[in-house]
């Protein structure tokens, strides 16, 4: 099942059986955009992702912005070609510069169907690139692939958001599975409400 407005509809009246997740409808429901980092271009969805993982996410916001200005109107192959050092300009490291690299070279390598693969094809085959992790996948299942069913155990706003929400011990899995699992299948739309939680720094009481 593909995430758009019609199963985000479906996917708040089956989540509002939870009384936490029902709080954050009444809140959230009208300003939660699905498309809001959704790009066609997958490798170039994919270094964003790799920028977003910042110790900061106020830098990774800034210099994410400074790499769509610096790339705005270059081709994929263009980007390949930019050096090292031109990335490392706009506060890119020079580890993380590798990774894009990595990426728009297996893109420009490789044709793989993303689109039929199933969740766990898409992580295995992501993950063979060098500087794309689970993380970075589950963020391109949801967000790219709009994936309607993805919870990532490896986003720690996340996590957190869930912790103060839900006042659980967020190191018992069983209790973490058990919540996680009767959001099914609608874990992105569950996840994109807790996110909203933790940014806007309004919880359930």
């Amino acid at each position: 099942m593909e995430l758009n407005q019609k199963t985000l509809k479906k996917a708040y009246n089956y989540l509002s059986k939870d009384p936490c997740l029902d709080h954050l409808i009444n809140k959230f429901s009208s300003s939660i955009d699905i498309f809001e980092r959704f790009n066609e271009n997958y490798p170039l969805a994919l270094a964003y992702l790799i920028i977003e993982q910042q110790v900061s996410f106020k830098a990774a916001i800034t210099i994410k912005n400074r790499f769509i200005d610096k790339v705005r109107d270059l081709t994929n192959d263009e980007i390949i070609q930019l050096s090292d050092k031109e990335l490392q300009s706009i506060g890119i490291s020079f580890r993380k510069a590798t990774y894009i690299k990595n990426v728009f070279k297996y893109f420009k390598e490789n044709s793989y169907d993303f689109l039929s693969a199933s969740n766990q094809e898409v992580i295995d085959e992501l993950t063979k690139i060098k500087g794309i992790g689970v993380w970075s996948s589950e963020m391109f299942l949801m967000f790219v692939l709009m994936r309607i069913d993805i919870f990532s155990k490896g986003d720690l706003a996340l996590i957190n958001s869930i912790k103060i929400n839900y006042k659980i011990d967020i190191k018992d899995d069983n209790k973490l599975n058990s919540i996680t699992e009767s959001w099914s299948p609608y874990k992105s739309v569950a996840s994109l409400l807790l996110w909203k939680s933790i940014e806007e720094k309004y919880f359930f009481t």
